[in-house]
């Protein structure tokens, strides 16, 4: 190297703000510029509507596939501020699509982070070719448009409107993301998993860029986790023990939150857990799903000996052992959930790992100590398997 090409001064700074940042290096705020990032920028536009149900000010959210290749995700809240005139704290409309300073984080129990760096709707205004927010509040029909992340115009009354709500129609850009399209069975599978850890969540997807008559999921299911573990299940091979899902919630304040589990073993070698905090999924694991592990194991050990299926002198049995053919749902939502790392993947916190071990441990132990014969049956099977294992 030269003496040159070594130095580096303040001219050399290239300072990157707002909609110049997010359309200059997209990967960093969507993951990626294919499939992945296209549906981010859906998450980024859902993310407040979904919200606002979870807060009760909303009943519904859907999202609709347009046949132009664009993007509808629309609510029935009551309706985004068209202007600066809104509550305190409430971001107009403009603000909302434009605003690019980093949010607080990752809210409480009673919310769901699905942007990625918490800015929200700006970036998926920003990597769209163009995008119309329409607003319903007060009698009124608001609308205002926007290409590549800039407002055309201030927002305008655009006649009378029934109900309220708030709708954004976007246009990815074929300049970031090709000829890309998002797909159905995707976002299918994230709204599917969104209703399925919030109950009060009722989400449809409508596909009209098929021939023929649009393409209608709705999603609803009362029956949270334990709903959850059943589609799960749904075709794996082996009988089912027991015939029901076990399923249970507790709130625990050591924690600062909430713990749902539901499961279900069935008579073959297949087996998921699946773990979520505040409705994330936790593809790196945690301390939710390690105390579970070791409260299935502790419950299902302790019942094996209460049954005279082991005695004082046999080992303890082993988590592996315990899990095969296990189905499992493991859903947190904590005040403040502590990740280990900036993707959220993998859940930290000591107290939560104590708490989900003791809640399983004890309900799953009052389920098998309630049900006697399903129990020998479902673990007998299990100690048998752990002596074979053994030989």
């Amino acid at each position: 190297m030269t003496e040159d090409s070594g130095s580096y001064e303040a001219a050399h700074i290239e300072v990157l703000e707002g909609v110049e940042a997010i359309r200059r290096r997209p990967g960093m705020y969507v993951g990626s510029t294919g499939g992945r990032g296209l549906h981010q920028m859906v998450c980024e536009a859902l993310g407040p509507a979904v919200n606002a149900v979870l807060a009760g000010r909303a009943g519904s959210v859907g999202v609709v596939l347009t046949a132009d290749g664009g993007v509808r995700v629309e609510d029935d809240g009551p309706g985004v501020p068209p202007d600066a005139s809104g509550p305190p704290g409430v971001p107009g409309i403009e603000s909302l699509l434009t605003r690019t300073s980093t949010g607080p984080g990752p809210g409480g129990r009673d919310s769901v982070a699905l942007s990625l760096f918490h800015l929200g709707p700006c970036v998926t205004n920003a990597l769209s070719r163009r995008l119309t927010a329409e607003v319903r509040q007060e009698g009124t029909r608001w609308v205002q448009e926007y290409v590549r992340g800039v407002a055309v115009a201030p927002p305008r009354a655009a006649g009378p409107a029934t109900g309220s709500g708030t709708s954004l129609a976007f246009l990815p850009d074929p300049d970031v993301f090709g000829a890309g399209r998002p797909s159905f069975g995707t976002l299918a599978g994230l709204l599917r998993e969104l209703a399925f850890l919030n109950r009060a969540l009722t989400l449809s997807l409508t596909d009209e860029r098929t021939p023929g008559e649009p393409v209608v999921a709705r999603f609803r299911f009362p029956g949270g986790a334990r709903d959850f573990v059943a589609f799960l299940d749904a075709g794996t091979a082996g009988a089912p023990l027991p015939e029901d899902v076990i399923g249970f919630e507790r709130e625990d304040a050591r924690m600062a939150g909430t713990v749902e589990v539901a499961l279900r073993w069935r008579g073959s070698h297949e087996g998921r857990i699946r773990g979520f905090a505040n409705s994330l999924p936790t593809s790196g694991g945690g301390v939710h799903e390690e105390g579970f592990r070791d409260g299935v194991t502790a419950a299902v050990d302790a019942c094996a000996r209460r049954l005279g299926l082991l005695d004082a002198a046999d080992p303890c049995l082993d988590a592996e052992t315990v899990r095969v053919g296990l189905t499992a749902v493991v859903s947190v939502k904590l005040d403040g959930p502590e990740y280990l790392g900036a993707t959220r993947r993998t859940l930290g916190g000591a107290e939560v790992r104590v708490c989900v071990e003791g809640a399983v441990r004890d309900r799953l132990g009052g389920w098998l100590a309630a049900h006697p014969g399903p129990a020998r049956e479902l673990v007998g099977g299990i100690v048998r398997r752990a002596r074979r294992r053994a030989r």
